[in-house]
C-alpha cells in the first residue's frame, strides 16, 4: 500500500462537505437545530429517542432488565431516531439533548419533564431512580462508576477510531488502523486482566458497568462490530468472551438489543417499542411499515 500524501494543515481550518467520507451528510462544525420538528410522545412515563447502535442498547438494556425486576413504572417508549437522515437535528431532539447524539431520554413521570443525555448519565439516572443495578456499598459503588467512566473514555477509541478507519473511511491507510488497532486490544487485555478476577466488572454483580461495556466490546468479541473479529483476535481475550455470552444469555439483554435496531437480520429488528408485546407481534410487515 503506497503511503498517502503528507497533509499540512491550513492556518485556520475551514469546513467543507466533503469531509467525513461515508457520514459527510450529518456531520458539521456546528450545533443546533437544522430544521423545526416536535418529539412523539407516548403513553409511558419515560420516553426514549435513539437508535440500536452500542451507545442507544445500553438504554434499552437496562429498561428491560428493570422492568424483567418487577418495576412497573420503567415501561418506556422508544422512538427511532434515524441519524443518517438528521433526525438528531430536528429542533425537538435538540431540546431534550443539545448535543444531538443519541440516547436521549424524556421522564415525565413527575410533575416537570426531566431531560437525561448522554448515555452514561442516562444509566446513572435510571439506575437511581430504581434502586438497581448500581450498588450501594461505597467501595463497589465506586468499581461500578470507575468501569463505567472507563467504557465512556475508552469506547471512543474503537468506535470513533479504530471503527472508523477500519470499516468506513473513504480510503484505508496502515498508520490510523495500527494506531487505533493497537488501542483497542490493550483496551480488551485490560478487560480481559479484570474479567478473570471477577465474574462481572464491578464484582459478583451484574451492573450498568456490564450495561454500558458489554454493547461495545461484548459485540466486538461477537463479531457484530466491523467484521474485525478475525483482524483483532478476539478469541484470544478468553475472560471477555466468558462475560460477553453471559451477559448475552439474559433475556433482557436480547430484547434490549433488538429496540431501535435498523440493520442485521429483521428477525432481530424492534425499531419501535412501544408496550412489551412488541416483541410478540413484530411481523416482516410490520417493520416494513416502519422502514
Amino acid at each position: 500500500m503506497s503511503e498517502p500524501t503528507e497533509y499540512i494543515p491550513p492556518k485556520i481550518w475551514t469546513w467543507t462537505k466533503s469531509n467525513g467520507g461515508r457520514f459527510a451528510n450529518i456531520n458539521r462544525p456546528i450545533a443546533g437545530p437544522t430544521h423545526d420538528k416536535e418529539l412523539p410522545v407516548g403513553a409511558h412515563p419515560l420516553q426514549l429517542y435513539s437508535l440500536g447502535t452500542p451507545n442507544g442498547q445500553k438504554v434499552t438494556i437496562l429498561l428491560e432488565e428493570l422492568l424483567q425486576l418487577g418495576h412497573v413504572d420503567a415501561e418506556y417508549d422508544a422512538w427511532l431516531i434515524r441519524i443518517g437522515e438528521g433526525d438528531q437535528f430536528g429542533s425537538g431532539f435538540v431540546a431534550v439533548n443539545p448535543n444531538s447524539k443519541i440516547p436521549a431520554l424524556l421522564d415525565l413521570s413527575g410533575p416537570k419533564p426531566i431531560r437525561v443525555f448522554e448515555s452514561g448519565a442516562i444509566l446513572t439516572y435510571l439506575a437511581e431512580k430504581f434502586g438497581a443495578f448500581l450498588p450501594t456499598d461505597p467501595a463497589a459503588r465506586a468499581e461500578t462508576f470507575s468501569w463505567l467512566f472507563w467504557q465512556m473514555g475508552s469506547a471512543p477509541y474503537l468506535g470513533g477510531g479504530f471503527g472508523h478507519f477500519y470499516a468506513y473511511a473513504p480510503a484505508k491507510f496502515e498508520y490510523p488502523i495500527d494506531r487505533f488497532s493497537m488501542e483497542v486490544k490493550r483496551q480488551l487485555d485490560v478487560l480481559d486482566r479484570r474479567l478473570s478476577e471477577t465474574r462481572y466488572l464491578a464484582g459478583d454483580s451484574y451492573s450498568i458497568a456490564d450495561i454500558a461495556v458489554w454493547p461495545w466490546y461484548g459485540g466486538l468479541v461477537k463479531g457484530w462490530l466491523y467484521e474485525a473479529g478475525e483482524f483483532l483476535d478476539v478469541t484470544s481475550y478468553r475472560h471477555v468472551g466468558r462475560w460477553a455470552e453471559e451477559v448475552f444469555a439474559r433475556p433482557a439483554v436480547r430484547r434490549g438489543r433488538m429496540v431501535n435496531r435498523m440493520s442485521g437480520d429483521p428477525a432481530e429488528q424492534l425499531r419501535e417499542r412501544h408496550d412489551a408485546t412488541d416483541f410478540d407481534t413484530r411481523t416482516e410487515d410490520k417493520l416494513a411499515a416502519t422502514g
